[in-house]
């Protein structure tokens, strides 16, 4: 990479969930371990490298993921435990740069221009990175080095797990051109089936394909793509020391119908939302719901509190009652995906002496809650309340 270029660093943990919980777990290592929901209706939110063999894939229904895979072990996910490590990880990052900017809590892109004086030439940082996070965490991450985020990022998912891809500014075509489609980050399974359909099965047919295909394909945003698959993006790495958002959001393998059943995924949603905010010492003073329907309709609803909180059944009663509000003006809504966001966030301080007993009362629950999951795993213990009104 020549020095006048930029750095930029892809940082994916490998199946990040399922080797967290086989981490904890010895008696999971190993296996094929499927972290996500454990009812026929639920998704898998993360795949272990054991069951991946069997085509098992994040965000594959449960049903279809145990035909592929009947031995499968299902456990559920314990989001206050993937926020630990997640910040453990995140800490290593900090190590190398302060141009940190997180996707999510196991993947995160690294501006590592200006580190080279201090830390070595980007492949040396790459290397030292993914030693640290396994000295800290005995987790490995699979790490993307371009001259920019996009090409970075496809870097990251060629060598997977434990990787180390480099691509440098001069040999992008060589690596991108002879890849699929599928493999450009955005594009969607839909229109990724659409692209193949029409003939155009790698980046580098993209690339080169006449401007009034790409127009029948894309619209008015066919350069975009283009410039996509020619390795282009001037994007710079954001970073963010503030989060924003934390939310949860499940997507169903068959759509919802029943008010019950989406009454009780939401309090579930709401519950893990909750847990992670107190994994984070965070409060929040705003929460939303997030509805996609059977026809890929999507709607956000949002409320503010009068004070800000983490406590489960304040949170849930919020997002309930928004989803009631919404749900007054349906007739037989069919929903594709659920969620619950919060936002707006002030940190935990001292607890407050003249709070209500009813409030002190919630928070030691969720503090117990959450000390129980964090050591026997999230469906060691259900909030009955929550669930009870949810029927």
């Amino acid at each position: 990479m020549m020095p006048d270029t930029r750095a930029i660093l892809h940082v994916d943990m490998d199946a990040f969930y399922a080797s967290v919980e086989q981490h904890d777990h010895p008696e999971l290592r190993g296996k094929p371990l499927i972290v996500g929901g454990v009812s026929g209706r639920g998704v898998v939110a993360a795949a272990s490298y054991e069951v991946r063999k069997f085509g098992v894939r994040s965000a594959m229904p449960i049903q279809r993921a145990l035909t592929l895979c009947p031995n499968a072990i299902c456990v559920r996910p314990r989001m206050a435990r993937y926020a630990e490590v997640s910040a453990q990880v995140f800490s290593v990052f900090h190590e190398f740069t302060p141009l940190v900017e997180g996707l999510s809590l196991d993947e995160a892109y690294l501006d590592v221009t200006g580190s080279r004086a201090l830390k070595g030439e980007p492949v040396k940082i790459a290397r030292d990175i993914k030693r640290r996070i396994l000295e800290v965490t005995s987790l490995t991450a699979s790490v993307g080095v371009a001259s920019n985020k996009l090409v970075a990022k496809i870097a990251s998912d060629l060598n997977k797990p434990d990787g180390l891809t480099v691509v440098p500014a001069d040999r992008i075509h060589d690596v991108l051109d002879p890849l699929p489609v599928s493999r450009l980050p955005g594009l969607g399974r839909k229109l990724g089936e659409h692209v193949v359909a029409s003939g155009i099965a790698t980046l580098g047919a993209l690339r080169r394909a006449e401007e009034s295909k790409l127009r029948l394909i894309f619209g008015k945003h066919w350069e975009s793509w283009r410039d996509r698959a020619f390795g282009l993006d001037a994007r710079e790495v954001e970073s963010e020391h503030e989060e924003k958002s934390v939310s949860n959001e499940r997507t169903f393998g068959e759509d919802l119908r029943d008010i019950d059943m989406m009454k009780t995924e939401l309090s579930e949603l709401a519950d893990k939302v909750s847990g992670r905010l107190r994994a984070k010492a965070l409060k929040a003073a705003c929460v939303g719901i997030k509805i996609r329907l059977h026809d890929f309709k999507t709607l956000t609803r949002q409320c503010t509190l009068a004070t800000p909180t983490s406590e489960s059944r304040v949170i849930y009663e919020r997002a309930q009652s928004l989803f009631d509000i919404w749900l007054a003006t349906q007739q037989r809504p069919r929903i594709r995906l659920l969620g619950v966001s919060s936002s707006d966030f002030s940190y935990e301080t001292q607890t407050d002496l003249f709070a209500d007993s009813e409030r002190q009362q919630n928070e030691k629950l969720d503090a117990a809650l959450d000390a129980i999951r964090g050591k026997f795993g999230g469906a060691a213990v259900s909030r009955a309340s929550i669930l009870k009104r949810s029927r």
